[in-house]
């Protein structure tokens, strides 16, 4: 991914932000991780990384969500595998959405499986765009601000690692830190619980 981002910079990591924000299965978060490593070598602006990052995620998101809107009931209706338990899902996910969709559009923006498909099932569930708007918009910016400032603040040690150990130990380190990421927001949700 890094020698993508070298090549052909911001545009590869708006494209697959977008495209993963949108449903497409790509490393969208891989591809803004490798463009906060380069500005860490002077190679990118870590502001545009930011900006680029978080506008695909958004124009992304909300393509998912037309899409899911449009087509995605029909789809499911339709297609026979999961037709029958299209009736059975699809009220407990309005209802869902109704109440805590808000709260689901942003956090799916920080969990990898429910990154690619939470604007589609925000959509199929019909849930009322300006509202997911809202918090597609929250959840882009605060994820592409965090996930950028940290590959950034761990940069150097990715860099590093890399160029002494190769491409398994800077992903070692940064499933390192996205492990101590994970386990500092669980300890805070846990706290937060607790009261």
């Amino acid at each position: 991914m890094n020698h993508l981002i070298a090549i052909y910079g911001l545009s590869a990591v708006f494209l697959a932000v977008m495209l993963e924000s949108a449903g497409v299965p790509v490393p969208g978060e891989t591809a803004l991780i490798a463009a906060s490593v380069l500005a860490t070598q002077g190679l990118l602006s870590l502001t545009l990384v930011i900006v680029v990052a978080a506008a695909a995620a958004i124009i992304g998101d909300n393509a998912g969500y037309w899409i899911g809107r449009a087509a995605g009931r029909r789809l499911l209706e339709r297609w026979r595998p999961v037709a029958r338990y299209t009736e059975k899902m699809l009220p407990p996910a309005e209802r869902f959405f109704a109440h805590h969709g808000g709260k689901a559009v942003f956090l799916a923006r920080f969990i990898p499986g429910l990154r690619v498909i939470g604007a589609l099932v925000a959509g199929i569930a019909g849930m009322a765009w300006w509202r997911f708007l809202m918090w597609n918009v929250a959840g882009g910016v605060v994820w592409a601000t965090s996930v950028a400032l940290i590959a950034y603040g761990l940069g150097e040690a990715v860099a590093s690692a890399i160029g002494r150990y190769g491409l398994i130990a800077g992903a070692v380190v940064i499933a390192a830190a996205a492990v101590l990421y994970a386990l500092v927001h669980g300890l805070r949700r846990w706290r937060a619980h607790d009261r």
